[in-house]
């Protein structure tokens, strides 16, 4: 059965363009042009993976308001904004409400669908066989690393699939300093400094949710982040 792509992009030779592109790679591709009309479906079904502008019709905000949307439904639904705002304020802010990536609209089609296929390809995991099951565990922490499932104190950290790939870099090598190219490519995301500094912070938040005394992760001034020995 082939992926569902779902695209909610108000301008239609855009949305078609892109529509298109994935289609011949195989994917199922599902357009809608505004909020309300990609949440009605979303009611019935979630897609595989979501492709969001920011604007939307009336909505300036609309695509901002269409991720919180899905990720209070879906911890681990591969959330991509593809927006002409590039500003690092809506990346950061598109970040912080649990986006996985976050694409300028000049990107090329290869590179769009390049993309999507990295997602997915991280979201394979998910369904790996539980007798491969790799497992760190370190004081209150478990990740399973095949279920991409995280947890502290018993209790399920719930981390999209670029903030589980942070983690697990940092937890393999407990004390070991990582460089944010390091987390970069651990992620498979190209940003800039202070997006990952962003989701570190997003992370700690999440597990601080679950345990205020929270402090397994260091940060080092001018190197990058560990966690702790």
């Amino acid at each position: 059965m082939s992926r569902t792509v779902a695209i909610v992009e108000d301008e239609p030779a855009i949305r078609d363009n892109y529509a298109e592109a994935l289609r011949r790679y195989g994917f199922e591709v599902h357009g809608f042009g505004s909020r309300p009309e990609a949440k009605l479906a979303f009611s019935l079904r979630l897609p595989d993976l979501v492709i969001i502008d920011i604007g939307l019709g009336d909505e300036p905000e609309g695509g901002f308001e269409l991720c919180r949307e899905l990720r209070a439904r879906s911890a681990t639904l591969p959330i991509l904004f593809l927006t002409a705002r590039d500003s690092d304020l809506d990346v950061i802010s598109g970040l912080r409400l649990g986006a996985d990536d976050y694409l300028s609209k000049d990107i090329s089609l290869p590179q769009l669908t390049a993309r999507v296929q990295a997602l997915f390809r991280r979201m394979e995991a998910l369904r790996a066989p539980a007798a491969r099951e790799q497992v760190f565990v370190l004081r209150g922490l478990r990740l399973e690393l095949e279920r991409m499932r995280v947890a502290w104190n018993g209790s399920d950290v719930p981390l999209t699939v670029t903030e589980f790939w942070m983690v697990h870099a940092l937890v393999r090598h407990p004390g070991h300093v990582r460089s944010r190219e390091q987390l970069m490519r651990e992620a498979q995301i190209v940003v800039d400094d202070a997006t990952i500094t962003s989701h570190i912070k997003r992370i700690r938040r999440k597990f601080q949710a679950i345990d205020l005394t929270f402090d397994e992760i260091d940060t080092v001034h001018g190197a990058g982040y560990r966690w702790r020995p």
